[in-house]
C-alpha cells in the first residue's frame, strides 16, 4: 500500500502549508496519538496526585445538603455591600464563623451565607436565626421577610452521598458489561480508566479551587460519565472497523491503527464536545453570573470540567492505554517483528490517505486466482497497444478479458504488435463434412 504525502502546500497558495485546523477538516493529518502517551499519562498524573494530595489536606467544600447547617439568601444589588461589612454583620447576630458567598452580578447580585446553628440548643438557634434575618434585612435595606432561609439535617445529605455512590458503582459495572459483549473486554477496561480519570480529574479540580459541592454537583457528574463515555464508544467503534480492514493485511501495527482511527475521528470529538460544552458555558455565564440563577452555577460549573475532561480522556487516555493492552498480544507481537525490516510497511496514514486506498482496493479487478491486489490495470486508465502499460498487464494477466476480444475472435494486438492467441470460447470448431458427400472411387472427392 503506497502513503500518499498530503502535507505538501497546494498549488497557488504561495507555498504555505495549511495550518493544522485546516488540514484536521481535510482529513490530512496524522497525529502520533499513542507514541506520546507517556506525556498526555504525565499531564493527567500532575492534576490527579495534586488532586489527591488536595483531597487529603483540605477536603471539599460541602454545601449544607452534604455537612448540614443552615443558609441565608438575600439580595445584594447594592454595590456597598461588602464581605467585611457582612462578616460584621453575622457576628453581631451571634455566628462565629460564616461561610459568605455572592452570586450573580450587577442588579442580580445576591449574597448567600452559611452556617452551623445545630450545636446550639433549639432556643439559642432560633434567637440567633431571627438576629440573622434581621441582620441581613438591614444590610440589604429590605424587610426580614424576603429573606430566603434554608434549615439542613446531615442525615440527607449522607443520604445523597451513599446514593450517588450506589449510582456509580452501577454505572461501572454496566459499561464493563455492554463494552465487553460489543467489543472485547480490553476495550471495556480501557473505558473504565477513562472515566475513572474523569472523576478524579473532576474532583481534583474542586477541591484545589474550593468549588462548593452541592446535589446539583453530583447530578452533573453522573452526567459527564455518559458523555466521556459516548466519545470513547465512537473511537473504539472505528478501531474495531480499521482492525478488520488496514490491520488485517498485516501492513499496519495495533498502534498504527488506533492512531489512524483517532485521526480520522478527531474531528468529529472535537465537534461534539464544543457543541456540548458552549451551551453549558453559556447557562454558567449568563444564566448563573449575569442573570443570577445560582442554582445554574454549580451544575454548570460541573459539566464544563466533566465534559473537558471527557474529550481529552478517550483521545489521550482509552485509546493509547488500549493500543499497549493489544500490542502485548502474540499475534501483534509477531506482526510488528515482521514489519520492523520491511519497506512495505504502511506506518501512519492520514484519513484522505486511507480513503483513497480502500477505494484503490475496493475497485482492484481480481486476477485469474479469485484475489484481490493484482496489477492488472487501475480503474480509468487505457491500455493502448504497444504501451508499456499494455505490456505490464499482458504480461501479469495472460487470460484476455471479454474487452479486448473482437466479435470474429480474433484478438487485438498485444505490446509490440504481436498477436495473442484467441481465447478458448472464441476459437472457432472445424466444418463438418456436409451429409451425402464424401470420396468418390479412387480416392477422387467429387
Amino acid at each position: 500500500m503506497t502513503v500518499i504525502d498530503e502535507t505538501e502546500a497546494a498549488p497557488g497558495t504561495g507555498g504555505k502549508r495549511p495550518n493544522a485546523f485546516v488540514r484536521l477538516y481535510r482529513g490530512e493529518t496524522s497525529f502520533d496519538f499513542v507514541g506520546r502517551r507517556r506525556t498526555w499519562y504525565l499531564i493527567s498524573g500532575i492534576i490527579i496526585v495534586l488532586g489527591i494530595v488536595s483531597m487529603g489536606t483540605r477536603g471539599f467544600n460541602f454545601g449544607i445538603d452534604f455537612k448540614g447547617g443552615q443558609s441565608w439568601e438575600v439580595s445584594a444589588a447594592n454595590a456597598n455591600i461588602t464581605a467585611a461589612s457582612v462578616q460584621s454583620a453575622m457576628q453581631s447576630a451571634g455566628v462565629s464563623d460564616p461561610i459568605v458567598e455572592f452570586l450573580g452580578t450587577g442588579g442580580n447580585r445576591k449574597l448567600q451565607v452559611e452556617a452551623d446553628l445545630n450545636k446550639l440548643s433549639t432556643a439559642q438557634k432560633q434567637s440567633t436565626e431571627q438576629a440573622v434575618d434581621k441582620a441581613l434585612g438591614r444590610l440589604s435595606d429590605t424587610p426580614a421577610t424576603e429573606v430566603t432561609f434554608s434549615d439542613v439535617g446531615p442525615t440527607w445529605g449522607s443520604q445523597i452521598t451513599d446514593k450517588a455512590i450506589l449510582a456509580v458503582l452501577v454505572f461501572f459495572i454496566v459499561v464493563v458489561l455492554y463494552i465487553s459483549l460489543r467489543f472485547e473486554w480490553k476495550m471495556a477496561i480501557a473505558a473504565l480508566i477513562a472515566v475513572i480519570h474523569d472523576l478524579l480529574v473532576t474532583a481534583g479540580i474542586y477541591s484545589l479551587t474550593g468549588f462548593q459541592v452541592t446535589p446539583d454537583t453530583v447530578v452533573a457528574v453522573l452526567t459527564i460519565l455518559g458523555y466521556s463515555l459516548y466519545d470513547t464508544v465512537v473511537v473504539f467503534d472505528r478501531v474495531g472497523e480499521n482492525t478488520k480492514g488496514f490491520g488485517a493485511s498485516g501492513r499496519m501495527t495495533y498502534e498504527d491503527v488506533v492512531n489512524l482511527s483517532m485521526n480520522q475521528t478527531l474531528a468529529r470529538s472535537m465537534n461534539t464536545s464544543l457543541v456540548a460544552i458552549l451551551p453549558v458555558f453559556g447557562i454558567l455565564v449568563i444564566g448563573a453570573q449575569i442573570l443570577g440563577a445560582t442554582t445554574l452555577q454549580y451544575f454548570g460549573l460541573a459539566l464544563v470540567i466533566g465534559l473537558t475532561s471527557g474529550a481529552y480522556s478517550s483521545i489521550f487516555i482509552a485509546s493509547p492505554i488500549l493500543a499497549v493492552m493489544k500490542e502485548r498480544e502474540p499475534r501483534y507481537v509477531n506482526i510488528r517483528q515482521k514489519l520492523a525490516n520491511r519497506a512495505d510497511r504502511t506506518g501512519l496514514l492520514t484519513p484522505r490517505a486511507a480513503a483513497l486506498s480502500t477505494v484503490t482496493a475496493a475497485t482492484t479487478p481480481r486476477a485469474a486466482t479469485g484475489r484481490r491486489g493484482a496489477p492488472v490495470k487501475r480503474q480509468g486508465e487505457v491500455l493502448r497497444p504497444g504501451s508499456a502499460a499494455r505490456a505490464a498487464a499482458v504480461a501479469t494477466d495472460p487470460i484476455p478479458d471479454e474487452d479486448e476480444l473482437v466479435t470474429n475472435g480474433a484478438a487485438r494486438p498485444a505490446a509490440g504488435g504481436a498477436k495473442r492467441p484467441p481465447a478458448a470460447s472464441a476459437r472457432r470448431p472445424p466444418p463438418r463434412p456436409r451429409k451425402g458427400k464424401g470420396k468418390g472411387k479412387g480416392g477422387k472427392r467429387r
